[in-house]
């Protein structure tokens, strides 16, 4: 059952340009009919609006029981900072927030960290936007282990795909759940897209191509 609340952010995905139908290849190198590319937000108002599904989330699964977001470089850095500022608007839970850039940082201060420093004993979750094959998440842990002793406990994402890991029979999100420990909370999943597509018309050429894929890669 497709509730509203995935439902309306499927429908703002699209609007967006965000959630895409078409031929595309993922980064694991799957040739996919539905790609996500949360680099197409670009304005104030997705923004703001982005960042209140992912604070719902966030406050309905672990509430304020963290000490800190990370956003990993580069398209988890607008979700953790919008996602800091609903957090405070709309639940008064103010968590710093901190990403990591790609390169080292030569002059100043150095290193490759920017805003919170975390420190030994941290509870932190992730912000991230999909997970395919869970490549991003294994480069993600080392940066936050070279930081401090930190625990990472949660991570949200937009799309759980539920695409087989390199595990066959597991998908990235049990992997990263038996890997590292950390719980996944995804706002939607691709069932839910092929819920929706099948609820709405003009789709028959993909819904074919959608099952075909989630046949293939998916573990549902």
């Amino acid at each position: 059952m497709l509730s509203a609340a995935k439902k309306e952010f499927i429908e703002f995905m699209m609007s967006a340009d965000v959630l895409r139908f078409g031929s595309f290849v993922t980064k694991s190198g799957r040739n996919t009919p539905y790609f996500v590319n949360t680099g197409n937000y670009k304005t104030g108002l997705q923004n703001s609006k982005l960042g209140e599904f992912y604070a719902a989330a966030v406050k309905e699964a672990v509430g304020g029981n963290f000490d800190a977001m990370f956003g990993p470089a580069y398209k988890g850095i607008p979700l953790a900072t919008s996602t800091a500022g609903a957090l405070a608007r709309l639940y008064g839970i103010d968590k710093p927030f901190f990403f990591n850039r790609k390169e080292v940082k030569d002059h100043g201060e150095g290193g490759n960290i920017v805003g919170y420093k975390p420190k030994d004993g941290d509870r932190v979750i992730i912000i991230e936007d999909v997970i395919t094959a869970g490549t991003a998440v294994r480069e993600t842990m080392p940066v936050l282990a070279a930081c401090a002793d930190v625990k990472v406990t949660d991570m949200f994402i937009s799309v759980n795909r539920c695409e087989v890991g390199q595990t066959p029979g597991k998908t990235a999100v049990m992997e990263v759940g038996e890997e590292f420990g950390i719980k996944v909370h995804a706002l939607i999943t691709v069932e839910d897209i092929h819920e929706y597509l099948k609820e709405h018309g003009g789709y028959q050429e993909i819904l074919p191509q959608m099952e075909a894929y989630m046949e293939k890669y998916c573990i549902l």
